[in-house]
Parts: C-alpha cells; structure tokens; sequence
C-alpha cells in the first residue's frame, strides 16, 4: 500500500515550515533512515530522514516551498510491487491509503447505488452550517483563555471564528488568522461590547509599509526564521507586562580570576561570557522564584536551571540552552558553550539543543554596548541583558577611583517575577560576580 510522507513536527511548537530542497528524486528507492529532504525551520535547516522503505513514487511538494503546514503530505512512497500507474496519488496525499486499480469495487459498490435511503436523510442537513462559527453551546463559545483575550483586545467576535481546537474550541492560532484575515469583526450592534473597537488598534494590522515618497530600496525576503521571530517577539511584547532592573557590577576582581584561569589551561580559554553564565546559573539557584514563567493555570518554578544564551548567525538569531548550569563547572560551560556557538553558526543544532531554556542571557559587550533592555523569550520569565565592562569613576571609601563596571539590566514579566524577587536575584548575581572565586566553591 502507497505512504504518504508527512511534513515533520521538528520542534514542540513548530506548526509549518519551509521545504528546503529534496536529496532524493522521483523513482529512487528509499531505505528507512535515508535523509530524503532538508525543512527550514524557524532556528535551523534540518536533515529529514525515511521512515519507510520503498520508492519514491511522486514529490507533492517542490522544494522552496514556504508555508507549509505539519502534517501536509509532501510525497508519496511506493511498496515493493506497485508502481505509480497503478496507485491513485490524489488519494494518497490526502490522507487515504488508496489500493491497486482492480475491477471490484464497481461490483462492491452497486448495493450502495441502488439505496436511495442517503438522500432520503438529506434534510438534516442544517447542522453541517454550524462548523462556519466557533463550537458553541447554546450563547456559550468554547475557546481557549488566551484567545477570548486577543479576540476582546483585537474587537473580535468569538462566535464568528472557526475553531480549529479539540470539539471546535477556538485557540490562539484561529484569533491570529482572524486577524490577518481581516474576519470575525464585531458587528456594531448591540451585541459587540462597547470597549472592543477601543482596544482593537493594540492588535490590530501593522501600519503599512508602503507610504508616499520613499526612496529606492531592495527588498530582502524574510526567511522563516525571522518570520518566528517577529512573530514571537510581538507577542512577547504584547502579552508579557515587562518592566526593568538594571545593576551596576565591578568586575575587576573577575577579569583577575579569568585571567589566572586562562594562563592554567592548555589551550583553552574562558570567556567573561562563561563566568557571567556561571554567575547567573549560582544566582537563580539562590532565588528560585525568578527561575519561573506563566501559565494561566499556575507559575511553573523550575528545580533545573536551563540557561538559552544569544547567539547571532546569519539571518537572526539563536538561543542555544546550557541544561543544568547550576550543577556544571565554569570550564564545563565554556567548553559547551563553545560547541552549540559553533553548531549554530552552522545550522546543526537539534531542536532539544535550543528549546526548552528556562532562563535566558543576551551579551552584547563584545560589541562596545553598554546597556540595553532585551525582549523576553517567551515562555520564559526573564531576560538577562549584559553590556560592556568598561572604566568609570566610582566612590569607595569616601574617595574617588576607577573601577571596571558592566551594566546588567534584567526583562522580567511581571505576571511571573515581582520587583522584589528580580531586586533579590539581581543581588545574588552582583555578589557572585564581585566576588568570583565564591561561584566557583
């Protein structure tokens, strides 16, 4: 029987992707584990491998193909024996095995012809029309938390949008297409309320981009990764209520201690980078509530502190996560550290490799920044952002020196971490990095 292969779920929150380029090409034969195609997905291009053997009988998505959705047929793969004259393809991509061409089923299928009892229960046909508008009981729409939200914010009305959810239950990604689609409007009747058209320019369309007397330009497609991106960040922005702590650390003291380490190592170097990380993993583990995110049900603090750390590549950017960074030395993080940079840049981090951080860190001191206020990486609860060691005055003892001080401002969501708990985390952090050889015990 013909299989048809499936666009692949390569992460937990991946729903389409871009078909990169096929490795095979129609008529080749196909042992299971063979890589078959590369998908670009939001963080990488990635390698997808046979699961079935047997011959590649049609390719139904080209590659270069944007868009498309997880479990979208892409190909159909021929058993030992069949050939595709003989295989009906249409069926296949659409989900239904289809068998050999044989002579039976006109035979099979003449009792059916004969009853015309189906069109007989042809009337009951009005509940077909209940699919167009969100699964409802009675006045009541089922839908998610999250999407009555967006609906009531973009002046949507819930009743008008198709669910996509288990039994019709409208979730985030019917709202998002709503309103793209410009569809579900509230009626202005007495039924849509009031306040929804005030608030419908929060979520409403970007202002367009096309404005009288622009000068000549040259458009650069955006990839899928930075589509995510974009759109990530928005909602980040939109639904996370940040606010922001910024703290002032010396780091001589820690440049001396990076110092004395280097000149012990054979080769090896560890960065400012590595030891912020270690400081950061050491204060997390002190003040755990900052080590949270939200859900609507309840915030989740974790008992692992899983750190994503920035990573610039070609086209955006990267967040890499550092498991277990309370438990590992500052040469284990350095050495890690090193190894996911360079497997980003390249494009060859898993999906486990840079999902599922529970706290992330943003270093742009490498770049002369001094300060900065990072967007939080949803759906984690905080930021940490780390600007440049430089030399300032400062004041001890009543006397004026020069110090070398680094910036850190922290993006906390404030429905997770509350000013006190990200001014404790702040303070544990400060203490470890002025005092380096503590994070090292």
């Amino acid at each position: 029987m013909a299989i048809s292969v499936l666009m692949p779920a390569l992460s937990p929150t991946m729903t389409e992707g871009k078909l990169a380029s096929w490795l095979v090409a129609e008529g080749d034969t196909i042992s299971a584990g063979d890589v078959i195609a590369e998908i670009e997905t939001d963080k990488a291009t990635m390698e997808v491998e046979a699961v079935d053997e047997g011959v590649l009988g049609k390719i139904i998505v080209a590659a270069g193909t944007d868009n498309v959705a997880v479990n979208q047929p892409i190909a159909v793969i021929l058993e030992e024996g069949e050939d595709a004259d003989s295989v009906d393809m249409d069926a296949v991509a659409g989900g239904t095995p289809a068998p050999k061409a044989a002579p039976e089923p006109a035979e099979a299928e003449a009792p059916k012809a004969e009853a015309p009892k189906p069109e007989a229960e042809a009337p009951p046909a009005p509940p077909p029309a209940a699919p167009a508008t969100a699964s409802s009981s009675g006045d009541r729409v089922f839908a998610s938390p999250l999407a009555r939200r967006m609906a009531e914010q973009a002046g949507l009305d819930l009743g008008q949008i198709q669910g996509s959810g288990p039994n019709g239950r409208v979730v985030k990604h019917d709202v998002e297409q709503a309103i793209a689609g410009g569809a579900g409007k509230a009626a202005p009747a007495e039924t849509a309320a009031p306040a929804a058209p005030a608030a419908a320019p929060s979520l409403g369309a970007a202002p367009s981009a096309d404005v009288p007397g622009l000068p000549e330009f040259e458009e650069v497609p955006n990839s899928t990764m930075r589509k995510v991106i974009a759109k990530r960040l928005t909602e980040s922005k939109q639904f996370a209520p940040h606010f922001y702590l910024t703290i002032d650390c010396e780091i001589d003291d820690l440049l001396d201690v990076r110092r004395q380490l280097n000149g012990k190592l054979d080769g090896e170097k560890v960065s400012v980078n590595d030891l912020v990380i270690k400081a950061a993993a050491q204060a997390l583990k002190k003040v755990p509530a900052a080590n949270a995110s939200w859900t609507d049900e309840a915030i989740r603090i974790f008992k692992s502190v899983d750190i994503s750390v920035a990573v610039a590549i070609e086209g955006g950017l990267i967040t890499p996560v550092i498991k277990g960074a309370q438990n590992k030395g500052v040469l284990d993080i350095s050495r890690e550290m090193k190894d996911l940079a360079g497997r980003a840049r390249e494009g060859k981090l898993m999906p486990e490799e840079f999902q599922g951080g529970t706290f992330s860190i943003s270093n742009l001191g490498m770049f002369g920044i001094k300060d900065f206020a990072a967007v939080i990486n949803p759906p984690q609860g905080a930021i940490l952002a780390v600007g440049a060691g430089e030399q300032r005055p400062v004041v001890k003892d009543g006397a004026l020196a020069v110090a070398t001080v680094m910036s850190c401002t922290l993006s906390v969501d404030h429905r997770v971490v509350d000013g006190a708990v990200g001014a404790e985390f702040l303070a544990a952090f400060k203490k470890l990095i002025e005092d380096p050889l503590t994070m090292l015990l």
